[in-house]
């Protein structure tokens, strides 16, 4: 059991920078990554689509061996974890959170930026990150539609991108934010044009790196790291498996196969 997969699945490619960072950490493990990429994005779904969604991809995963599950979405996260966990309760399961709190540790400024989708801004979930770790901040939040579907084309620079990209930001930069929260799993992939676009004393903060901590916390608390080599990363896309693989060397630089997944 030890050299079973762990499962990564997002609504698209933004859960690859979660997938890199588990890499990082944990070079011995085998990955397997679902890219819901027919129903992108999860961002403007309602909830119980999402849950929905969450199920068939826990079941796909479970199918395909894997010995846990990590949630690298944060719209599927707020939405569909807790079922996630209450219907799989033996099986390791990781879910993203918006970095509210290290945010909040790291602000000097006392104003905390948030790039996110319209579905984890309007959530109870980070209603009450914020309540408990935002009170001493002023927390300024930015929901960025359309921003995933560039992302999902390959689009990290194009004028189009930096446009809209800029129109998020500025709200930001005007309120005083000198530390801004990436809160969506695609965000991390703007890293480089960020840097362009942002002053040189603006942090960026998002959580792939506490999740890949958080999946190997959970894994040698139950002996389930493995030993190692790795087999090949292993990818299913629930839309054109030849989008994924045109893409997937811009984002992921491993390799692996691409397959399709029609459920």
């Amino acid at each position: 059991m030890r050299e079973a997969p762990i499962g990564v699945f997002d609504s698209g490619v933004g859960g690859l920078s979660v997938l890199a960072e588990i890499h990082r950490l944990l070079p011995n493990e085998s990955l397997l990554y679902v890219a819901d990429c027919g129903n992108i994005p999860y961002g403007e779904k309602s909830p119980a689509f999402i849950r929905q969604r969450c199920a068939v991809m826990a079941d796909f995963l479970q199918a395909q061996g894997a010995k846990a599950m990590v949630v690298a979405c944060n719209t599927a996260t707020v939405a569909g974890v807790a079922d996630l966990r209450r219907d799989y309760p033996s099986w390791p399961i990781v879910g993203m959170e918006p970095a509210v709190k290290p945010a909040a540790a790291a602000t000097r400024s006392g104003v905390v930026g948030v790039l996110a989708t319209t579905g984890t801004l309007q959530s109870a979930k980070f209603a009450a990150l914020l309540d408990r770790f935002a009170t001493d901040v002023r927390v300024v939040t930015q929901p960025c539609p359309g921003l995933v579907e560039l992302i999902e084309a390959g689009d990290l620079q194009s004028p189009t991108l930096r446009q809209l990209l800029g129109s998020y930001l500025q709200p930001l930069l005007d309120a005083g934010c000198d530390t801004i929260i990436l809160g969506c799993t695609h965000y991390p992939f703007l890293k480089p044009i960020l840097a362009q676009m942002l002053p040189a004393d603006i942090s960026l903060i998002d959580t792939g790196a506490a999740v890949a901590r958080q999946t190997q916390r959970l894994l040698a608390e139950r002996q389930l790291l493995a030993d190692g080599p790795a087999r090949p990363a292993q990818f299913w896309t629930s839309a054109s498996p030849e989008h994924l693989r045109n893409i997937l060397p811009l984002l992921w630089h491993n390799g692996g196969v691409v397959q399709s997944f029609n459920q």
